[in-house]
């Protein structure tokens, strides 16, 4: 795989996307691109689930602080999350509740008391001329209360770097191809 096809560049959140407006006001909205190579799947459900099973060991050690550190706040930790189904039989991927799929988006995210999230996955639905497509994942957050505001600032870097490596990561695993489920 060239190394152009690893490269993780900002971009700003896709119009097409379903988390644009999806919150009146928001403390945080970021995407992240990278070009998938020709073959790749193009099913963002898949995508999504193989960005969140194939994370650089450091952002797993990292949710295990994070849990460690909001436990205390009442907030929800990664370690529940991860237990829960759907509630309303959406599913989940990994520790994130589905909120909506189409057939070139999933939207992921959570809801809690200092903030709510959205992330999409979202795979350009036709090839270039290479035979590549584009992948955004985007975040959007909205934040309830001085807490959650507090929270998003300290953790805003964070989420930034676990984005753009867990996408460098699924590069260097290689991304499943089309027609794999």
């Amino acid at each position: 795989m060239s190394r152009q096809l690893q490269l993780v560049t900002p971009v700003m959140l896709p119009p097409q996307s379903g988390i644009t407006r999806i919150y009146k006001s928001t403390n945080l909205a970021d995407a992240f691109a990278i070009r998938l190579p020709e073959g790749a799947s193009s099913d963002p459900e898949l995508l999504a689930r193989f960005i969140f099973s194939h994370q650089p060991l450091w952002v797993g050690a990292l949710l295990k602080l994070r849990d460690l550190l909001v436990a205390g706040f009442g907030l929800k930790t990664a370690k529940h999350l991860a237990t829960l189904g759907g509630g309303d039989g959406s599913g989940r991927v990994g520790i994130f509740r589905i909120y909506g799929t189409s057939p070139t988006e999933i939207v992921l995210g959570e809801d809690d008391k200092h903030l709510d999230f959205r992330v999409s996955v979202l795979c350009a639905s036709d090839a270039d001329a290479d035979g590549t497509r584009q992948l955004v994942v985007s975040t959007v957050v909205h934040c309830h209360n001085r807490l959650g505001r507090s929270y998003i600032f300290l953790i805003a870097p964070f989420h930034r770097g676990v984005v753009r490596s867990s996408l460098r990561r699924a590069a260097l695993v290689g991304w499943p191809l089309a027609g794999t489920a």
